[in-house]
């Protein structure tokens, strides 16, 4: 079981994204007013609470939606996880697409420190089933 701690947005592409308390996620788009939303199989991103805490140990200060990630998850270590894997949070459900991604362009964090774990850390996925996450809230893995 995982804990949402939380919800990232960006109105635009290739700004950083900021948190909110929840948000409302639609079926094969993704989470509403986030600008990669879409329909393809990358609509969402998550990332593990823990891989953003390991990365603060290394003394570098950074805020939830840094690396770009859309939901921030307590619990899963979700690099070892497959593709294919289902979670379900309230009546959203997500269907895991991606693991990693090809960093062209490097993200602000990359340029400041030299690193960015959302390519080797983050997951995408599509949205199956729509519904709000609020912070706080479980997401758990369908089996």
């Amino acid at each position: 079981m995982g804990i949402v701690r939380g919800i990232c947005i960006s109105e635009k592409r290739g700004t950083q994204k900021h948190e909110v308390s929840e948000a409302k996620f639609v079926s094969d788009w993704g989470i509403e007013s986030d600008a990669h939303a879409g329909h393809w199989h990358r609509q969402v991103s998550l990332l593990s609470l823990q891989k953003i805490e390991e990365f603060r140990a290394r003394g570098v200060a950074v805020e939830f939606g840094a690396f770009g990630e859309n939901l921030i998850v307590d619990g899963y270590d979700f690099r070892n996880l497959p593709v294919g894997t289902k979670f379900r949070c309230n009546d959203v459900l997500l269907e895991m697409t991606q693991i990693g991604k090809e960093c062209h362009s490097h993200c602000e964090i990359y340029k400041v420190v030299g690193d960015c774990i959302m390519p080797r850390e983050g997951v995408f996925a599509k949205v199956l089933e729509g519904g709000t996450i609020k912070v706080g809230d479980e997401l758990v893995i369908v089996e």
